[in-house]
């Protein structure tokens, strides 16, 4: 068997051993005496069965072997996992029930391959087959046979055969968030005579919680130990679905009953100290790993329910009073192993420790509660006080919302808004100083009582009760920031809003002004219009005239430029004429042909006129 407490060589020649045995087909001898062979004992039967388990533990090989294993005949054959779920379901012994258990335990162990193998088998059976007998699921694959395991008891009230499944489930699920997120999607049929719809797998696994705390205090009376292990395992089971899952938290509070009824299960004396130590640490993982911005299912909103409802001093005693028991204590697995074939009685459950632990617990769950599940739990319960502080130690929220009071109502004038807005402000300052006048009363009645304010934090209740009052001061300070701020921008676009108010104003009288001078000039126009019209007007005639004048005097002075120009050029041509007279040269002669050259411009000017 080797296991996780024994050195590295002998782990190492266990895993040399598991090689050679199966190859000496081993696994096929195991099978015939543990599975195929139920007219043998049953210690027989369940040594077998703890052999398989060893076998295959954190062996590839062995664990692949064992998968593709088949049994029966050709007219019946069926996966060996099948067979071994079967026994799982079926046998009337606990012990058998445990060593079949453990098979399908290792054989998911650090198998994350296999574990979506058989989780990829986990399809609803037929309506036909879903509340049929067992017997009928001959034909059916893991999954659906598991499925139907789930809910074949729910009618008779006989969850035994649930729970079994629910243990097996838990394996499936252990460290997967890929199966986990599958198995969320997973809808069943609703009961039989039921007109209910169909419900996620985990609320009808949830709902067993209630079924079996009703059992086991039918008229205030317990049924002994019977069915005291289904909430245990149950709550097993979640506790390993929620670990590391968000999803698994959001659809576990998208039933408000849920978590009401983990809060009463904390106060419920009837039930185990280990029943409700489980349901603590489901509890705080509703804290852990909640990602919800939904209003009433945050982390915030589940701590203050606890607070509300149980205290979080009595909460935490929960985790104290679980370590202490039997199931958790770490001597249990130090102990030598009992012979093989040899099951602890109820007898001997019922005794006292060695340190006088007393186990109130079924004895089947010492076998089912191994030490990867108390060390998973030992951790969590870490994790969760520290999340508990730092919940109560932030704010609520990260962005501060504006109170609707400070809404500006409609038809309200400025005034009346800024004196409501006073109004606010003052009342939240009393209560902030309410909220200090607390503070400081605590303060006093821990001096007298000789305790300083600051060892106030010795305990992790006491530290989570100071960081709460921190956390409202902090808070109300915060929206007295606001308010003040929110003040002082709502005056400062009331007077923004008056300026406006007075430039539209000067501008209305601006434009009036204008208008009033185009009216003015309108009516001038008007009136000049009018007298054009009605013919008082100038003298057309006279204008005339005046202009005809006018052209003439201009013409007149252009004409008696030209003749000065011309007498000018007169006088150079006469002085021409004299000097070439001097020179001896013909100026008659000189000048032939040249008025006949001017004549033809003169008379096209003459025909164009």
């Amino acid at each position: 068997s080797g296991g996780p407490q024994t050195e590295t060589a002998k782990d190492t020649n266990s895993m040399t051993n598991k090689t050679v045995l199966a190859q000496k087909r081993i696994l096929d001898l195991l099978l015939m005496l543990g599975v195929e062979s139920q007219w043998l004992p049953v210690a027989v039967r369940c040594a077998a069965l703890h052999c398989i388990g060893d076998l295959i533990a954190r062996h590839p090989k062995n664990l692949n072997e064992l998968a593709n294993k088949v049994l029966g005949d050709e007219v019946r054959e069926e996966p060996a996992l099948n067979s071994i779920l079967r026994i799982i379901l079926r046998t009337s012994s606990l012990q058998e029930f445990v060593a079949a258990d453990y098979v399908v335990k290792n054989f998911c162990e650090r198998n994350p391959d296999g574990q979506k193998m058989l989780v990829s088998t986990l399809t609803v059976p037929p309506r036909s087959m879903t509340h049929a007998p067992l017997e009928e699921d001959m034909n059916m694959s893991f999954g659906s046979m598991l499925l139907h395991g789930l809910t074949v008891g729910e009618n008779d009230g006989d969850l035994e055969i649930c729970v079994r499944a629910a243990s097996v489930l838990s394996y499936l699920l252990m460290d997967n968030i890929h199966c986990k997120e599958k198995a969320l999607k997973i809808e069943l049929e609703p009961p039989m005579h039921s007109m209910g719809t169909r419900d996620p797998l985990m609320h009808r696994i949830t709902k067993y919680l209630a079924v079996a705390s009703a059992m086991n205090n039918k008229d205030g009376k317990s049924n002994g130990k019977t069915n005291a292990f289904v909430q245990q395992l149950i709550l097993r089971l979640l506790i390993i679905w929620l670990v590391d899952c968000p999803s698994a938290v959001q659809c576990f509070l998208d039933a408000p009953p849920h978590l009401t009824y983990l809060l009463e299960l904390l106060l419920n004396q009837s039930a185990t100290i280990c029943t409700r130590g489980l349901g603590a640490v489901l509890l705080g993982e509703c804290v852990l790993y909640n990602k919800c911005i939904e209003s009433g299912k945050d982390a915030f909103a589940i701590v203050d329910a606890i607070s509300q409802k149980t205290g979080l001093s009595l909460y935490f005693s929960k985790f104290d009073e679980m370590q202490k028991s039997f199931l958790f204590s770490p001597e249990r697995f130090t102990e030598q192993c009992k012979p093989l074939g040899r099951f602890i009685s109820a007898e001997d459950a019922d005794q006292n420790d060695a340190n006088g632990r007393v186990n109130d617990d079924h004895p089947i769950l010492a076998s089912l509660f191994d030490a990867g599940f108390v060390a998973l739990v030992g951790s969590l319960e870490a994790n969760i006080r520290d999340k508990f502080v730092e919940v109560y130690s932030n704010p609520k929220a990260k962005v501060a919302v504006v109170p609707a009071e400070l809404e500006r109502r409609s038809g309200e004038s400025d005034g009346d808004y800024i004196n409501r807005l006073k109004s606010f402000v003052e009342k939240q300052c009393s209560e902030v100083q309410d909220l200090l006048a607390r503070n400081a009363s605590l303060t006093e009645d821990l001096a007298k009582t000789g305790v300083k304010p600051e060892q106030r934090t010795s305990g992790p209740t006491e530290r989570v009760q100071v960081d709460s009052l921190r956390r409202e001061l902090h808070e109300a300070s915060q929206r007295l920031e606001i308010l003040k701020s929110e003040k002082a921008r709502l005056e400062s676009e009331a007077a923004m809003y008056q300026n406006l108010a007075a430039k539209v104003e000067s501008d209305l009288k601006s434009l009036s002004d204008a208008y009033n001078s185009l009216e003015r000039a309108n009516l001038q126009l008007e009136k000049e219009a009018q007298a054009l019209r009605s013919g008082g007007g100038p003298d057309i005639e006279a204008i005339k005239a005046e202009v005809r004048e006018e052209a003439q005097k201009e013409s007149e002075a252009e004409l008696n430029d030209l003749l000065v120009c011309l007498g000018q050029e007169q006088s150079k041509v006469e002085r021409l004429t004299a000097r070439l007279v001097e020179l001896g040269e013909d100026v008659d002669k000189l000048l032939e042909g040249i008025g006949d050259d001017t004549a033809l411009p003169e008379d096209d000017g003459e025909e164009e006129d």
